[in-house]
């Protein structure tokens, strides 16, 4: 994995969105760090957001898209934006529910099931989310959700019975939560290294979207697909305050505005990445199905489990979260 090294001039410089190419111009130069494939719709989006950027500046920001985990893996993109190595990332909430319980909160299963209900829940939880993100040096930019979540396997799938002892791909506190109560194994696996996980038999089930499930190429090593909708996770842009603070305003303005536009494409092409990447896994051999009605019945179980717990954990500010989110 390459890393930029900045010395610390050139790192204040970055901070201060400051890199001069000669006194009538000044160009800004950022980083904007994923684990994503370059092909993933999320990437696409920042592509065109870091597009939108230079084009409305006339090319005196520009801003450099690293997918794939090309910069940073994808559980150190947040430190990276935080401890300015990168002055944008994007990260996946549900990674760092450990961190901050409510970060977890779109990875509770059968909590929001809906893009409807995700955009609700999100509502609900955004405030809090740039609360929290200020009080660690960051801005929250934008948010985009992926599509449901469904079951992967190699195997039909009847009930949560026929899950046990299966070696399960985790990529979060809640993932591998589920793994434990329907007594599978859970094997933390990164978005980067899912595919060769699977060629060498390390995973062999997974919960995650149809979009994952066409990146990381699935159908060439699992055969099913139980449409679950049992989640939608979020992805998040976001930006190191101090380096934000040291842009001039026409700067802030554009990314501002680019961030803006790229939340509203974002959330309109998961909707139709859901139902492109489905249609796409069963052109590829994999079967489609709705759940059993029994395997529907044991997840949901699993889903109250869970938030039962989460709540448990985080108290006052979780309940709270879930009332705002349920009066909406």
């Amino acid at each position: 994995m390459k890393r930029r090294i900045f010395t610390t001039a050139a790192l204040g410089f970055a901070l201060a969105g400051s890199l001069a190419s000669g006194p009538a111009f000044a160009q800004t130069r950022w980083d904007l760090a994923s684990a994503y494939p370059a092909t993933n719709f999320h990437s696409e989006n920042m592509a065109q957001l870091a597009a939108d950027v230079d084009k409305a500046t006339g090319g005196a920001f520009k801003i450099t898209l690293h997918a794939n985990a090309s910069l940073f893996k994808a559980p150190e993109i947040k430190r990276a934006v935080q401890g300015a190595q990168a002055q944008m990332g994007e990260i996946i909430f549900a990674n760092f529910q450990n961190e901050w319980q409510i970060y977890g909160a779109d990875g509770q299963p059968f909590l929001a099931t809906s893009f409807a209900d995700a955009k609700k829940l999100y509502a609900a939880q955004k405030p809090m989310l740039e609360k929290k993100l200020g009080e660690q040096g960051m801005m929250l930019l934008y948010s985009v959700a992926w599509p449901p979540q469904g079951l992967y396997t190699k195997k039909p799938i009847e009930s949560a019975a026929d899950l046990k002892g299966i070696k399960w791909r985790a990529y979060s506190p809640a993932t591998a939560r589920i793994a434990e109560l329907v007594g599978a194994q859970p094997v933390t696996v990164q978005a980067a290294e899912f595919s060769q996980a699977l060629a060498t038999g390390v995973v062999e089930s997974t919960m995650t979207s149809g979009a994952t499930g066409v990146d990381s190429k699935l159908y060439e090593h699992l055969k099913y697909y139980y449409d679950l909708q049992a989640w939608l996770p979020k992805n998040a842009v976001i930006v190191n305050k101090k380096a934000f603070d040291g842009l001039n305003k026409g700067n802030q303005e554009a990314l501002l505005k680019a961030g803006k536009d790229a939340e509203e494409r974002g959330w309109a092409a998961a909707e139709k990445v859901n139902e492109d990447t489905l249609a796409k896994l069963k052109a590829n051999g994999m079967q489609v199905l709705p759940p059993s009605p029994q395997l529907k019945a044991d997840m949901a179980k699993v889903g109250d489990t869970m938030l039962k717990e989460w709540l448990d954990k985080t108290g006052p500010e979780g309940k709270a979260l879930v009332d705002a989110y349920r009066s909406k």
